[in-house]
């Protein structure tokens, strides 16, 4: 059985798919971790470090501020799974249980990442200026367990880990986080063109289609 979701702390797809059952919150999480794993195919190494670039931190930050908390967390959760049951959705099309690679920590950082951002764009934020703080916010959650973990395979001092592990990435990452930013706003700008409970236009309105 299908309920309508409250037009309180709802996501963009609450909004355009207003009615939430358990299978649609399953191929939810199912499509997460797939776009997850393609972005992570978009890789580029960087000859001063062995943690590859790729789009994972995008897709992970997009799925969750789009589709929420709980279903953003547990796609990331089933990415993990995916990844490490031997699924080539590691960075480049590579495999393999997450504890076996030196950038394991910061594919566990996705997890807690994605629910922080879906919880904060439950309550709004994405729907605005804010959202660049969840989104930076959650990008330094996925460092923490990421350089640690990196430090702990390397046995390389804190500094190092740093030299490693994220100044070759804040670039990137801001670039993730500016595109991520712009995309969600336009897209509820785009959404609230429309009210599709009375098929009528309502420009100028807040997010809920409010006056």
């Amino acid at each position: 059985m299908t309920t309508a979701v409250s037009r309180q702390n709802r996501t963009l797809l609450d909004a355009v798919v207003p009615y939430r059952g358990i299978w649609v919150d399953i191929a939810t999480i199912i499509v997460g971790s797939l776009l997850i794993a393609a972005f992570a195919q978009l890789k580029y190494t960087l000859p001063t470090t062995v943690v590859p670039i790729t789009g994972q931190t995008f897709a992970v930050l997009l799925v969750a501020a789009t589709v929420g908390s709980k279903r953003g967390g547990l796609a990331a959760v089933l990415y993990l799974f995916e990844g490490s049951a031997g699924l080539p959705f590691w960075a480049g099309g590579s495999s393999g249980t997450v504890w076996s690679i030196v950038s394991g920590g910061y594919i566990v950082g996705f997890i807690p990442a994605a629910f922080l951002v879906g919880f904060l764009a439950e309550r709004g934020w994405d729907r605005g200026p804010w959202l660049i703080g969840a989104l930076v916010l959650a990008n330094a959650v996925i460092y923490v367990p990421g350089l640690w973990w990196l430090g702990h395979e390397l046995g390389t001092s804190y500094g190092k880990s740093l030299e490693f592990g994220l100044w070759p990435f804040i670039v990137g990452d801001l670039a993730k986080i500016v595109i991520v930013s712009l995309a969600l706003p336009t897209a509820w700008s785009v959404y609230n063109r429309y009210d599709p409970r009375s098929g009528t236009s309502v420009r100028g309105s807040d997010p809920d289609g409010n006056p």
